[in-house]
């Protein structure tokens, strides 16, 4: 772990290495993205087989790349009853969050008594990435899949890479079954994104691509914005802990060890605490319980990185720091913990007390584990089912309405030069267009 102190005579000057330029604008990964991109695009089905076995996964033909029922059968019956009891509880609190986040369709009566409002439709053809590798990730398929689920979308294409002998991890793909996938893929990377933004002849195109992913499929989708909407880019994850002298340190640190374990070596951990001593009991219990785990080598890699043990001068600066920083998670452990969240505005998803860690949020709480990173947080949100509906506007306006209208109409309509956009809505007005335009505009243009 690295530490800084407040004290210390060169703290202005390492503040920075705390807000590292993040790894999603790698630049050689992006052109390495790029490259596989442009393969899906010009040679669709031929690439995407190309580059999973290029990329370790399996040689397969293009009508292996999508999942058999009968599979899903196969994975259903390895699921033991702790999982399907793990994925019934999740899916309970994530629906029901779900549920309260849907946007409701809505209208008003505007000043000139026209009608105005939104309706709120799902999308009909979603895309959503499922990381596999070495953690399969079950909980995001929950977390991602079943928004979509509960929005209405009617198509929700998820995929997700397979091993060398072109098997999903049976509990993963049991997930993705319950979570309410139409059609599963097993296929992995930048090109799963290539394939779902642009389609080939196996994998149909969708409207928008959902889910976290290594720094090619992040890169991917941002390659990809454009020919397709995406919902944010998250990157390796992020833990912050804010707290003061009346935090237990065991867990801090085991949060910190939690969130540094998943293995791509870019995670960062902050402990921001005005407490020299919490900051030393921190450290101690880390060098304590890391022996113990099972990924300890990931660990360690990502908290040499990027793992910082921080004290600043009091907590009002470190709700400062928290906020330059925009924590994908936060956790606070001080006193009054409600009062001082109020004022963290940056973070993707809050966690208040010593009892609220976490990995409730990354696996049963009922938010969306799928948040922003790399300081990301200061300008986006985490994934909400409203992002599967798409918002359109709608007008009604009848002939006084209109009428009452027509004067502003026609003088940005004057100002634009734009003289069709004036007369769309004077013919309506019938025998009072010309008074209309000549109150509105003056002679001469009313003789025009």
């Amino acid at each position: 772990m690295n530490v800084l102190r407040h004290t210390d005579s060169n703290y202005s000057d390492r503040l920075p290495q705390l807000m590292a330029a993040s790894s999603l604008f790698d630049p050689v990964v992006e052109q390495r993205t790029r490259d596989i991109v442009e393969a899906v695009r010009n040679r669709g089905d031929a690439a995407l087989i190309e580059l999973t076995e290029r990329f370790d996964g399996p040689k397969l033909f293009p009508d292996q790349l999508a999942v058999t029922t009968a599979e899903l059968l196969r994975a259903s019956v390895k699921a033991d009853e702790s999982l399907r009891g793990a994925v019934a509880t999740a899916s309970k609190n994530i629906e029901r969050f779900g549920r309260r986040s849907l946007r409701k369709n809505w209208s008003m009566r505007n000043v000139q008594g026209g009608r105005a409002g939104e309706k709120f439709d799902p999308i009909q053809r979603v895309g959503v990435y499922i990381p596999g590798g070495t953690a399969p990730l079950a909980s995001t398929a929950l977390m991602t899949i079943l928004l979509g689920k509960v929005a209405g979308c009617r198509e929700i294409v998820v995929c997700t890479p397979a091993d060398k002998m072109g098997a999903i991890n049976p509990s993963l793909l049991f997930a993705i079954n319950m979570a309410g996938a139409t059609e599963i893929y097993r296929l992995g990377g930048a090109q799963a994104i290539a394939a779902m933004a642009l389609g080939t002849s196996t994998v149909q195109r969708v409207q928008k691509i959902f889910g976290p992913g290594n720094a090619y499929v992040v890169a991917a989708k941002r390659l990809l914005y454009g020919h397709v909407a995406v919902d944010l880019l998250p990157g390796p994850s992020e833990v912050l802990v804010l707290a003061d002298d009346s935090a237990e340190p065991k867990f801090i640190a085991a949060d910190l060890l939690a969130q540094a374990e998943h293995g791509s070596g870019y995670e960062r951990v902050w402990l921001v605490t005005p407490s020299s001593k919490l900051l030393a009991s921190v450290e101690k219990e880390i060098t304590r319980q890391l022996p113990k785990l099972s990924r300890r080598a990931l660990i360690e890699r990502a908290l040499s990185q990027n793992g910082w043990l921080i004290q600043v001068e009091n907590i009002e600066l470190g709700i400062k720091l928290t906020n330059q920083l925009a924590p994908e998670h936060c956790e606070i452990m001080t006193r009054n913990a409600e009062s001082v969240a109020a004022n963290i505005v940056t973070a993707g998803a809050i966690f208040l007390g010593p009892y609220s860690p976490t990995v409730l949020g990354d696996y049963v709480a009922g938010p969306s584990h799928t948040l922003p990173t790399g300081g990301a947080g200061a300008s986006f949100s985490g994934l909400t089912v409203d992002q599967f509906q798409r918002r359109t506007s709608l007008v009604a306006y009848n002939h006084s309405a209109l009428q009452k209208s027509l004067r502003a109409i026609q003088k940005f309509a004057e100002v634009e030069g734009l003289d069709a956009h004036s007369r769309s809505a004077e013919l309506r007005m019938g025998g009072q267009k010309a008074k209309a335009i000549r109150k509105a505009k003056g002679t001469k243009q009313a003789n025009r």
